[in-house]
This record gives C-alpha cells, sequence and structure tokens, in this order.
C-alpha cells in the first residue's frame, strides 16, 4: 500500500488502542526544510485536582473531582465518576499514552518529538462536562481556575502546547470579564459549545438572537477566535450496537446548526470582526453545507424576518476555518474550500488520531496538494488563526 494510500484512507483493518501504538518517522516528508509543523487539533486530559485545591474556600465542597479511574481520567463527585461509561471506555484507550495527560509536560513534548510535531493546539477532554453544570457561579469559577492551570503548563511547554481556554458564554458582562482574564493568560483561543443550553428561565439560548449580542461584541472586541469542536452531542436514538462509532458518525452535524447561527442568522453582519474556528470534524462538510445555504438563502428570502447582507460563501472565506484529520475527499475538494482555510491535525492522543503514522499523513497532504499547498496546511494557517508566529 502506497503511503497516499494508506494516509487518505486509514487502514482498513484498523490500528488498534492507541495505547497499543508505536510512532514511527518515515523519515522525507516532501516538505521544505525548516516547516515548522503544527497540530491544529489534539487534545490533553486533566490530571490534577485543580478545582478542589484552586477553588475558593466557599465552593470548595462543591468542587467537581479530577480522578482517575482504570487509567482513564474523569470527573466525579462524592468518589464517583460523572462521565458516561462509554466516554470513559473511550478515556481508557488513549489516557496511559505517555503524554495524554497534564501530569507531565516533558513527557507531553517527548510525544510530540515521537510524531515530528513541532507545535499544538491541545483541547481539553473530560472537563466538556462542565459546560452543562448548574451552578453557573460555580461554572464560571471552575471554567477561571482550569485557564490558570493551562496557561501555565503552556507556558512550562514553551510555547509548544497552546492550551484552549474556557469563557462565560450565557451573559455579555461574564463573557467580556472572562474574556479580558483568558488573553491576560497569554491563552490564544477559547471553546465556544455547539450546544449553549438554556438561559436562567429554562429556556434554550438562541447564539443568533439579539439578546446574545453583547456576548458577541464582547468576543469581536476581544479579536480571540472562537474555536467549536465535535464530540458534545450524543445520538438522537439509542444504540445497542456499536454507540461510540455511531456517535461519533453523527458529530459533525452540529456545525451545520452554528454554521447556520453566524450566516442565515445574521451573527457576521452583526460582528463581521468574529473569527471561527471547526475542530475535528474534516472539512469535507464545508461546500455542502455552504451550497445548501445559498440555496436556502435564496429559496426563503420572500418569509425570511431578517435579511442576509452577504453570500454564505463570503462568510465562510473571510470569517471561517476547519481541521481535519484524514479526510481525502475534503482534499480533493481543497480548492473550493480554500487552501488558506484549512489546517492539519493529529488529533493526538484520540483513538481518531494518526497517531503511530503521523509521518505518513503528513506526506499524504503534500502528495494530495503539492508543497506549496501543504506548508500553509499544516504549519501556517493555524498560527495565522491563534495569531502567533
Amino acid at each position: 500500500m502506497s503511503v497516499g494510500v494508506r494516509t487518505l484512507t486509514r487502514p482498513l483493518e484498523g490500528v488498534g488502542a492507541p495505547k497499543d501504538r508505536h510512532p514511527e518517522r518515515a523519515g522525507d516528508l516532501g516538505l521544505p526544510a525548516g516547516t515548522e509543523i503544527f497540530s491544529a487539533d489534539n487534545h490533553i486530559s486533566l490530571a490534577d485536582d485543580i478545582f478542589y485545591e484552586r477553588l475558593p474556600a466557599g465552593l470548595k465542597d462543591q468542587a467537581p473531582r479530577v480522578m482517575n479511574v482504570n487509567d482513564g481520567w474523569v470527573l466525579g463527585m462524592g468518589g464517583k465518576s460523572i462521565l458516561h461509561e462509554d466516554f470513559i471506555r473511550v478515556l481508557q484507550q488513549y489516557d496511559p499514552v505517555p503524554g495524554s495527560h497534564t501530569g507531565d509536560v516533558e513527557a507531553r513534548l517527548a510525544a510530540l518529538d515521537s510524531e515530528g510535531v513541532d507545535r499544538e493546539l491541545a483541547f481539553p477532554n473530560a472537563i466538556l462536562a462542565l459546560f452543562g453544570w448548574p451552578d453557573r457561579e460555580l461554572r464560571e469559577a471552575c471554567f477561571r481556575v482550569y485557564n490558570e492551570y493551562i496557561a501555565d503548563f503552556q507556558e512550562r511547554s514553551g510555547n509548544r502546547i497552546y492550551g484552549v481556554g474556557l469563557i462565560n458564554w450565557w451573559d455579555a458582562e461574564g463573557a467580556r470579564r472572562t474574556l479580558a482574564e483568558l488573553k491576560a493568560l497569554g491563552l490564544k483561543t477559547f471553546l465556544l459549545p455547539l450546544s449553549p443550553g438554556k438561559d436562567e428561565n429554562k429556556v434554550p439560548i438562541d447564539y443568533a438572537s439579539s439578546a446574545m449580542d453583547g456576548v458577541w461584541a464582547a468576543i469581536e472586541e476581544s479579536g480571540i477566535p472562537v474555536a467549536h469542536h465535535i464530540g458534545e452531542s450524543p445520538p438522537q436514538t439509542p444504540n445497542e450496537f456499536n454507540p461510540v462509532a455511531n456517535g461519533m458518525l453523527q458529530s459533525v452535524a452540529p456545525f451545520r446548526d452554528t454554521f447556520g447561527k453566524y450566516t442565515l442568522g445574521g451573527i457576521l453582519d452583526r460582528h463581521p470582526g468574529l473569527q471561527i474556528g471547526y475542530f475535528e470534524g474534516g472539512i469535507n462538510w464545508v461546500p455542502s453545507t455552504i451550497q445548501d445555504a445559498q440555496h436556502i438563502a435564496s429559496s426563503f428570502a420572500h418569509i425570511n424576518n431578517l435579511p442576509i447582507k452577504r453570500d454564505p460563501q463570503e462568510y465562510w472565506n473571510d470569517n471561517m476555518m476547519a481541521s481535519f484529520v484524514v479526510d481525502p475527499l475534503g482534499l480533493d475538494l481543497v480548492d473550493r474550500i480554500g487552501v488558506d482555510r484549512v489546517m492539519w491535525s493529529t488529533d493526538f492522543p484520540h483513538n481518531e488520531s494518526t497517531y503511530g503514522y503521523t509521518d505518513e499523513s503528513l506526506a499524504g497532504v503534500v502528495d494530495s496538494v503539492g508543497v506549496d499547498n501543504a506548508v500553509p496546511i499544516v504549519s501556517t494557517n493555524i498560527k495565522r488563526f491563534l495569531g502567533v508566529d
């Protein structure tokens, strides 16, 4: 099997659990000497009990605890994990990998070196459970603790590991406060949930509603790009067999919902300075989503209650980017998506990551799009998104 075929289709026989893989370097990747490889979407598990240790005394008894359950780092209360057992089983496949968690920064850097990756953007794992925490004061306090912790980890890595922060998205004042804190810490982006939950009156939050304009204004004024990531939304129907695989298959679906909010919902008309990144959902969804949005925008213009100022393609071109792990179809369509809109990643250390064949993945990108296009895809586009050199 050639490098290109293996890289772009993923080995059909499977690659095994990340904890059982062994990275191997493949030699010359075809990239220019000095190209800095930057993975736009990796993950890191929290391995220190920071919320209990660092929250104010008045909140300690309510603090979620960081626990290890059979080699998986989880959040718990009362000595028990609050995560679904399927998620714990997934964590147990990769949390034993050296460098997979925050407990050892040197092991993390060694893991990057083993794959030939110079820098990474590291998203959290289990702490996404905090998105739905009912006590908003505690939720924001936990976000603050995590931001301070991951910013310190970033600094100790020599800015090779860029942490993804968390902000208050449910009220404008809180958004402005947490964005200012995040920026002062040196974090370059934050994870905004695809599903914003409910307001204080238990009414589902509409990101595109006028009630959210203050939040978007705060984000726009901060100049910090928004990061959306797959994996929040469980399957809508039960799955007796392969529930994790079925969940992953539909994980990219909420990207269409937020894309619609930004474009058809008018967010980007009101806040054109926003920059949005979509992570781990691949890039092949982009052309079909834009095409459908264009058709729908023209077909329903006569009954819409809000005029749309621009073609959906223009919003994508000016305000959005997306990352991929293995996406041969997306790379075939890269001229329609835009080379400057695409970011490569390893997704280390997830099951669907290229951990164990990352060099082949990089070589496959070069084979698919050519050297000149590969350099921005595997290096400079994510730097531009984050605003780093």
